[in-house]
């Protein structure tokens, strides 16, 4: 029978400075062209953003496993940036992390969700159709980095 300190506990929780170095890491390892700090700590007095990590906790050790960043303007949810750490994806986080965006923005009062995702990231747009997302346009080199195309998916709240 495992132990107390065996089981991983997860707690979404608001994004703070202070978690920034941990997301930073995640960031960069996560994405072609990775935000910087500046942009995280821009994001974190924008009244209108929304912050949320994932605490996993074992025992007394405590790490961020991921992160969500998402706007309601209006009547919509716009998907900023989500990333989770290497060793934790394919466990439900960033699902997680989808749920908790649409309970938030039905709460606020939204009608949709949207985000915009590179055309070659199947991974999430699996995850993002699994939510409910579907492709409703495309934005021509949206990603001025690769020349990439994005796919612009939207869901109902």
């Amino acid at each position: 029978m495992p132990s107390e300190t065996d089981t991983i506990a997860v707690a979404i929780d608001l994004m703070g400075n202070k978690d920034l170095p941990e997301i930073m890491a995640i960031e960069k390892d996560s994405f072609v062209s990775p935000w910087s700090e500046r942009m995280f700590l821009d994001e974190l007095k924008l009244k209108h953003s929304q912050r949320l990590v994932a605490r996993l906790s074992q025992g007394k050790n405590s790490i961020i496993g991921g992160y969500l960043i998402f706007w309601i303007v209006a009547d919509e949810a716009h998907l900023h940036n989500l990333a989770v750490k290497k060793e934790f994806r394919r466990q439900g986080l960033a699902q997680g992390f989808m749920n908790v965006m649409k309970e938030i923005a039905h709460q606020a009062g939204a009608k949709s969700q949207t985000l915009e995702v590179r055309e070659s990231n199947t991974e999430a747009i699996k995850l993002y159709r699994k939510c409910g997302f579907v492709v409703k346009g495309k934005r021509p080199l949206y990603y001025t980095d690769t020349q990439e195309d994005a796919l612009i998916m939207w869901a109902g709240v």
